[in-house]
């Protein structure tokens, strides 16, 4: 059996018919439609000869032994965002499933090394808000203790969800157990931004995902009179906001691939007829470089104080949360280089501002790469999500392309 990426987009319908209506995909994690998409899945790999489990994380692994112990991984996610795109996570899977059923056959049912796919739990965590639930537990990086009282909007636990789905928090530690004889993890991704069709590219190479610095930023003015405060005796909150609002697109243009987004405000007392006594804000800045995320925090941290005096108010900071960049295996990079440029003429190489399961997996040491494909109109988390069908058609080729250098690489 060769190689058949038209084979990954009738499953990929396949699935969308199964579990979206007309607002897009509902495979939102630990709920009945998700846990309907995973009992489809295991219909796929009925056939090979393969043996299929979940570990105590939910993560649900598809194994094809090898001729070697050592193993490559090949990773994604089924659940999505509610009202989510068809492509998002699930790309990734069935690409995976397409060149597992390659392996299988070439080397009539045992190839060089082991390869294992994996299907993540609650990559997105749009129910809890927990991203990389299940490929945190296998990094040995989730904390129980944080997350146990997490609730959904309508109150339910999360612990009781999963407890719902055969998963036990408390047994997440045991799912460090499925990183044993792991050689090299590959993850393909719809991009989900607009870069590769600005650069008018099908494929690109993931050099990692970008560290996150995310913070509250409180200014403290004096509320007054909207009627009878004149300009110049204003302790206007609100305008030193937005002054910083601005000023950290200033920030982030210093640097190629640095973001930075100011993207909650709310004022208080919060109407028409007062001066703004205290604005909070939040910020997100991201980048791949971790001295330049530090300089960008540092900036913008300058730039609060100076704006604070300009307007005579005061500014405090506290962090809602920071992440570090993760680059990808160098190697690595160059096998995925390769097999982009057999496949499509050309190749890119860039960051990951989304974060995905496979940074999770290069924490835990392991070596890992990634590739994106192209995203028509930038859009993902939306019904309209999508891709051209040749450009999905050369990811899977492309994956494929890599998983076998990668299997000599680990060889070698």
């Amino acid at each position: 059996m060769s190689l058949n990426p038209t084979r990954t987009i009738a499953e990929l319908k396949e699935l969308r018919a199964l579990t979206s209506d007309e607002n897009g995909a509902q495979r939102v994690a630990w709920t009945d439609t998700w846990l309907k998409a995973r009992e489809w899945f295991a219909s796929k790999s009925s056939d090979l000869p393969v043996e299929q489990h979940y570990d105590s994380a939910g993560n649900n692994w598809v194994t094809l032994p090898g001729a070697s112990e050592r193993a490559l991984l090949i990773g994604g996610h089924l659940d999505s965002v509610p009202n989510g795109g068809w492509l998002d996570g699930a790309l990734n899977v069935l690409a995976g499933l397409e060149v597992l059923r390659r392996f299988a056959s070439e080397f009539h049912g045992r190839p060089p090394v082991t390869i294992r796919l994996v299907d993540w739990a609650d990559e997105e965590g749009a129910r809890f808000g927990r991203s990389l639930l299940g490929s945190s537990a296998f990094a040995g990086t989730h904390s129980i203790a944080t997350d146990r009282g997490r609730a959904d909007r309508d109150g339910v636990k999360m612990e009781d969800a999963l407890r719902r789905c055969g998963v036990e928090m408390d047994r997440f530690p045991e799912a460090e157990r499925e990183r044993k004889n792991a050689g090299a993890y590959l993850e393909l991704h719809i991009e989900q931004g607009p870069v590769l069709e600005s650069l008018g590219l099908p494929l690109g190479v993931v050099l990692g995902t970008k560290g996150v610095e995310r913070h509250n930023i409180t200014f403290h003015g004096q509320e007054a009179h909207s009627g009878s405060t004149p300009m110049n005796a204003r302790r206007d909150a609100l305008a030193a906001a937005a002054k910083l609002a601005l000023e950290i697109r200033a920030i982030a243009g210093k640097h190629a691939d640095a973001v930075c987004t100011m993207g909650s405000l709310k004022t208080f007392p919060g109407i028409v007829t007062a001066v703004v006594g205290r604005c909070e804000a939040t910020l997100d800045q991201r980048d791949l470089n971790a001295g330049v995320l530090a300089q960008m925090y540092r900036e913008a941290q300058e730039a609060s104080r100076r704006f604070a005096a300009e307007e005579k108010c005061t500014v405090e900071w506290s962090r809602l949360w920071n992440i570090e960049p993760v680059p990808f295996h160098p190697a690595l990079l160059d096998l995925c280089e390769q097999a982009v440029r057999e496949t499509s003429g050309s190749t890119h190489r860039m960051p990951s501002g989304p974060l995905h399961d496979a940074a999770e997996v290069s924490r835990a040491g392991i070596p890992t790469a990634m590739m994106f494909v192209q995203s028509l109109n930038g859009i993902s988390h939306n019904k309209i999500e999508d891709t051209r069908q040749e450009h999905l058609e050369m990811s899977v080729t492309a994956l494929d392309k890599l998983a076998s250098k990668t299997v000599n690489w680990m060889v070698k």
